[in-house]
């Protein structure tokens, strides 16, 4: 199974910010489409970094209430890990474990085409999982 095939089923739009977004602007962009990362791109359309739920809360330990007026840049993420449609399921959640992170932008030919979130991995892992048991019971009754 492949990142492919979790894209398919969800919905074709990327949420995005530009770094010079403040933290607020991008909580309520957060908050209103109830996701909880976004990938924060350059002026060329590249990945800049993401920012997640859990930068906002270092943010705000860090900073106060006052990092709510400063620019997305000042607390995103800079590495990002990306990942292609043709990367394994299993790859994906071996990565998101090691690194200790829940979203992962999919990238193809170098432009940003969707990202997938830890949930998207579970779901896609258990739907597996139920429909492979579906065929071993079918099995066990034919034979």
């Amino acid at each position: 199974m492949t990142v492919a095939a979790i894209l398919g089923q969800k919905s074709h739009s990327i949420i995005t910010a530009e770094a010079s977004e403040t933290l607020k602007g991008v909580c309520g962009l957060l908050a209103s489409h109830r996701i909880g990362a976004v990938v924060v791109t350059d002026g060329a359309g590249g990945i800049a970094g993401i920012l997640s739920e859990r930068d906002i809360v270092k943010a705000m330990a860090r900073d106060g209430s006052i990092a709510l007026d400063r620019p997305t840049a000042d607390y995103m993420t800079r590495a990002v890990k990306t990942c292609g449609p043709s990367d394994t399921i299993a790859d994906v959640m071996a990565w998101m474990t090691e690194g200790r992170f829940r979203h992962l932008p999919v990238v193809e030919g170098g432009r940003l085409v969707g990202v997938v979130s830890i949930g998207d991995v579970v779901k896609q892992r258990i739907a597996s999982a139920e429909q492979e048991a579906e065929m071993m019971r079918s099995y066990i009754q034919m034979v």
